[in-house]
């Protein structure tokens, strides 16, 4: 049971309802037209920098990142807000590093900005391939874990509810995705970080409320009802003080994130680079004050639910947040309302997440694959209606795909493929984005190298994590095959990809000098933009 009464999970169940519906109404009026492929990939470049930013906020805060955070600030105190600030951290990362050449070199997808210095069907092929293996395993962590979620908040306790809310949820973000764009999915992205803001807000205010607005006295509290006493408010619950841990994970963590296909296309979205930084620094602020209010509502249930029940509830902490808007909201009217905004702002979550990876996945697999990938060199280019029918379809085939999935690893512990995820963000996506913007003398190899490198390392070293197996959490609890000391591969498999890249590179022979001459020719449109554009 969730401790919702029953006119909270019946408002909750009809705001789902309504929430679906309009929200599909509003991509079917924003969607493009059959033939303009810039307006489904990148909106026309038309987003204002706030509203790209509230996009961005919305992209970097997916369900795995708002329920994660908050449980484990719930479950393991210090080293939650720990995770909440290395997102923050992330993003503004990608802020000073990454977003203006990424706008500058970038069309459409990852292998657009790649293929800018280092053109070639293989580029393309490869940056498709390392996309899917980003992003796939967080869409389907993501949509097995709404089965649940909806399970939790509106009482039903059963696998076949569980299964058909999966294929349900991913039927409406196929839909969104395909029918609305990049414009349609922006538009959800927007109303559910500012739904999100306000519910955060609003559930952080109640839980201070119960102590007197005292931060002190809360986390008193949270200390008491975590079970772990002083330990909660010290580092090294998370990994059993295991330092070399934590830093591989927050160091995944941090790359991982920022190179992620669906965060990098959003660098595109906006007419030029000055409006890239306006949208990013509205970005940081609405990511830094949601993930700062998430923790807040972690200590809070670590406090007012305690560690048994949360637990009891999911071992990873995913339902700490709903717990919590329970606990505070109190009955009648009024409570049921607060729950209701709360269940809102996390289905609205799982809605924009995984359409916006969809659509990320779609735009490559057309684009990067089909129109370029697999076409042969002299052959007209694709017209833009064909190719956005085959993103279309694509987004189709990739959402059937993750729902499958899904329906499969329902049971799995999720948490396995959310770190996968970012493992390979950061150990192939981010060296070949770092050294394609701005190391002169990388090559079309080296490249290449670097992601085959990056995503083969982090594939062959997860399978002995304890995440894997060794550990009752673990994808097979009752195998151990654990030989990687670490939960995450990103100690050995960042600086493997960084190493690919450079090796690649320097046993390169033929065409280095080429090479490097296309480089010099596309450098300061890259690092400065066009000229005599607004900058």
């Amino acid at each position: 049971m969730n401790g919702f009464d029953e006119s909270a999970q019946t408002m909750s169940l009809v705001a789902f309802i309504a929430v679906a519906t309009v929200a599909l109404l509003l991509c079917v009026m924003t969607g493009p037209e059959r033939d303009d492929l810039d307006t489904f990939y990148t909106g026309y470049r038309t987003l204002s920098p706030l509203r790209n930013g509230l996009a961005i906020a919305g992209d970097y805060l997916s369900a795995a990142t708002v329920l994660g955070a908050t449980g484990l600030t719930a479950l393991t105190g210090y080293d939650g807000l720990v995770v909440a600030l290395s997102t923050v951290l992330s993003l503004v990362l990608l802020m000073f590093l990454l977003a203006e050449p990424l706008r500058n070199a970038g069309r459409f997808t990852i292998g657009d900005m790649l293929t800018r210095r280092a053109p070639g069907r293989a580029v393309r092929i490869t940056a498709c391939a390392a996309a899917l293996a980003a992003l796939v395993p967080l869409m389907v962590v993501q949509l097995a874990g709404s089965g649940n979620l909806l399970s939790f908040m509106l009482g039903f306790d059963s696998s076949g509810f569980r299964t058909g809310s999966i294929v349900a949820l991913g039927i409406v973000m196929i839909a969104y995705s395909a029918i609305g764009g990049m414009k349609g999915t922006t538009l959800i992205q927007i109303v559910k970080t500012v739904v999100l803001l306000g519910a955060a807000l609003l559930v952080s205010a109640l839980v201070l409320n119960r102590y007197d607005w005292s931060l002190g006295a809360l986390l008193q509290a949270a200390v008491r009802g975590s079970g772990a006493g002083a330990a909660y408010l010290h580092s090294g619950l998370q990994f059993d003080g295991n330092d070399l841990d934590m830093i591989s994970s927050e160091l995944t963590l941090v790359l991982g994130v920022a190179c992620l296909p669906h965060i990098t296309m959003r660098m595109t979205s906006v007419s030029s680079a000055r409006a890239v930084r306006r949208s990013l620094s509205w970005a940081v602020a609405i990511v830094a004050a949601i993930c700062l209010l998430l923790t807040l509502v972690g200590f809070g249930a670590a406090a007012l639910i305690g560690h048994t029940q949360i637990v009891e509830a999911g071992a990873q902490g995913n339902s700490a947040i709903l717990q919590v808007s329970g606990a505070v909201a109190g009955g009648g009217g009024a409570g049921a309302l607060i729950v209701t905004l709360m269940t809102t702002a996390i289905f609205l979550t799982l809605l924009a997440s995984v359409a916006g990876m969809i659509l990320a996945c779609a735009n490559s697999l057309a684009h990067d694959l089909i129109a370029h990938g697999l076409r042969r060199p002299g052959k007209p280019p694709l017209k833009e209606r064909t190719e956005m029918g085959i993103a279309q379809a694509a987004a189709v085939a990739i959402g059937l795909l993750t729902i499958a999935l899904a329906v499969l690893a329902r049971h799995w512990n999720l948490q396995a493929l959310v770190t996968l995820s970012f493992c390979v963000g950061a150990s192939a996506l981010a060296p070949a984005l770092v050294y394609s913007m701005f190391w002169r003398r990388f090559t079309r190899t080296g490249l290449l190298w670097t992601l085959i490198g990056g995503t083969l390392s982090v594939l062959i070293l997860f399978t002995g994590t304890n995440l894997i197996s060794g550990s009752p959490d673990a994808v097979f609890p009752d195998d151990d095959f654990n030989w990687f000391p670490y939960t995450t591969t990103g100690l050995v498999s960042v600086p493997f990809g960084f190493l690919a890249g450079w090796l690649g590179t320097v046993f390169t022979r033929r065409g280095t000098e080429e090479q490097r001459e296309q480089y010099e020719a596309v450098e300061p449109l890259i690092l400065a933009g066009p000229p005599g554009r607004e900058r």
